[in-house]
């Protein structure tokens, strides 16, 4: 797909962050937005100001959490723009308490990041592609993942396994496509820091699911260098911009940043040569991708 003039692009999580940034994005190339958010304000924040700028667009309350919403929203962009061209399950959250050991994370930390980040991908496959086929037009999935579904470690491992599994269903759906010909490409993104609010996610986590005695406070030390983490963060609408060029260049792995590159190679290594792996700390690798971020802003 090259041009997105009078297409249609759906993006979840769209109220905020990477996905509020590729409602713009794909906007200013003319296509028509359906902004679908969790939290319903956002979304239609969002889609007003699209509208004011004079793009089209529709606001979609859903939580990709459940099947029945993810199915109405594909359903409302088709009857209110006539088709579904581009497709980004973009929704994600991340779990407070990042550094705590696996063993110690709360069961509804576990339900609540594989429920958004893996089930929310399946549901959105499921609801979408079939109508894409059916279609039988170009179009292009885009599945946010991240850089810690393909590095691993002790930290922030609810959400890094949940990523891991977004990115086998991301790669399962590109191969099963390409085995029936499909005009349909996929891009997985795999942002390393991005300057978003997805580490303030515990604002949408569901009652049923906070934990007993609440969701734990992150450490001093993560907090110590948030500010620097996000100095130099790539922005939202940098992001946006990868992933337009990934849907235009039909590539399946689009990465942000080459920060992380050691340890991917790393870990890869390590299978392939069957030896016992060295996993850097997650403060660590957010360090390597600070100083990614400082060199590209030089």
């Amino acid at each position: 797909m090259q041009s997105f003039e009078g297409r249609v692009a759906v993006v979840t999580g769209g109220g905020s962050g990477i996905g509020e940034a590729l409602c713009w994005r794909f906007a200013s190339e003319s296509a028509k937005v359906v902004v679908a958010d969790v939290n319903e304000a956002e979304a239609a924040r969002v889609a007003q100001a699209l509208k004011d700028a004079g793009h089209q667009a529709l606001a979609v309350r859903t939580d990709v959490t459940k099947g029945d919403q993810v199915e109405a929203l594909a359903k409302a962009a088709v009857d209110t723009f006539g088709s579904i061209d581009v497709l980004c399950a973009n929704a994600g959250v991340v779990p407070s308490g990042r550094y705590r050991p696996v063993w110690e994370y709360p069961i509804e930390d576990w339900k609540w990041s594989f429920d958004v980040n893996m089930m929310g991908v399946v549901n959105s496959i499921r609801s979408f592609v079939p109508r894409m086929l059916e279609q039988g037009t170009d179009g292009h999935i885009v599945v946010t993942a991240s850089i810690a579904g393909i590095v691993s470690g002790s930290a922030s491992v609810a959400y890094g396994a949940a990523k891991h599994a977004a990115l086998r269903i991301t790669e399962g759906l590109y191969a099963g496509l390409k085995e029936r010909d499909s005009k349909i490409g996929v891009t997985a993104l795999i942002p390393g820091l991005v300057n978003t609010k997805i580490y303030q996610s515990e604002r949408n986590r569901p009652q049923e699911l906070q934990p007993e005695g609440g969701a734990l406070e992150e450490t001093q030390e993560l907090k110590a260098v948030a500010d620097k983490m996000y100095s130099g963060a790539l922005s939202p609408a940098e992001a946006a911009g990868i992933v337009v060029a990934a849907i235009r260049a039909n590539q399946l792995y689009a990465i942000t940043t080459t920060a992380f590159d050691e340890a991917i190679k790393e870990r890869h290594t390590a299978i392939q040569n069957r030896e016992n792996p060295h996993f850097a700390t997650l403060l660590e690798m957010t360090k390597r991708d600070i100083r990614s971020g400082e060199m590209k802003a030089q």
